[in-house]
């Protein structure tokens, strides 16, 4: 909570040029291209792990396919890692969230201009809704993020279960899953300290459809938490 105060007064003087650019975004979308809407926000959300100082380590984007789309699947550990992905990944990618973020509306407005994707766990009808809308994507060429585990671990680096049904959408779209770790990502948030935090995110090998394609989801849900514990239990 320290740190999030710390950055509020940072960006004070440039709030409300902020809140008049994104309520511009929401009112005439049709004059910017997703593409500028999203790099808009990367270069937002760069500044703000600057300030936020904070010291992250991005290995494995030599991994990241170069064309089309793929599902990026990392373990969650708080809001940080939102920050971590525009900071490591240079493309337009969309990213399926929890719908329970809408209840801050500015958060939602951000949300909205880049055309992210809501979903709820209580509703399964909207569920396969979003996953169909995804799965088009990625057919389309355009990388998505997914966090498997549904919601944000509170144990560290260690991970919560991981959902098959996380990976629907790559296994419809036939697409290349790549896992990545966030090692200590919680601890720029979590940590009520303003002392400089060292963190990481790691991207692996894809995992291509002819890897997963005569596993279940399940089955695929498994061997990508595993790679990405081992991981972070080797480099914590």
């Amino acid at each position: 909570m320290l740190r999030l105060v710390y950055l509020v007064i940072r960006f004070l003087f440039e709030i409300p040029f902020l809140i008049f650019q994104i309520k511009r975004y929401k009112k005439h979308p049709e004059r910017y291209s997703l593409e500028e809407r999203i790099n808009w926000t990367r270069k937002l959300l760069r500044k703000a792990t600057r300030r936020a100082r904070v010291k992250l380590d991005i290995s494995g984007t030599e991994y990241l396919p170069k064309e089309g789309g793929f599902l990026v699947t990392p373990n969650h550990q708080g809001l940080f890692d939102i920050l971590a992905l525009f900071d490591a990944l240079d493309q337009p990618f969309k990213i399926v969230y929890k719908e329970e973020l809408r209840k801050i509306s500015l958060a939602a407005d951000v949300l909205d201009n880049m055309e992210y994707h809501a979903i709820s766990r209580k509703n399964l009808r909207q569920s396969m809704k979003v996953i169909r809308s995804t799965t088009k994507e990625l057919k389309d060429g355009l990388p998505a993020v997914i966090f498997p585990e549904g919601t944000r671990s509170r144990e560290g680096n260690h991970l919560l279960e991981f959902k098959g049904g996380s990976f629907k959408a790559a296994i419809d779209a036939k697409a290349p899953i790549v896992p990545c770790a966030m090692i200590n990502c919680f601890k720029v948030l979590d940590y009520n300290s303003l002392k400089k935090v060292n963190c990481a995110i790691h991207f692996f090998e894809p995992v291509t459809y002819d890897d997963y394609k005569d596993l279940t989801s399940t089955e695929i849900a498994e061997m990508v938490q595993e790679r990405i514990q081992s991981y972070i239990n080797e480099h914590d």
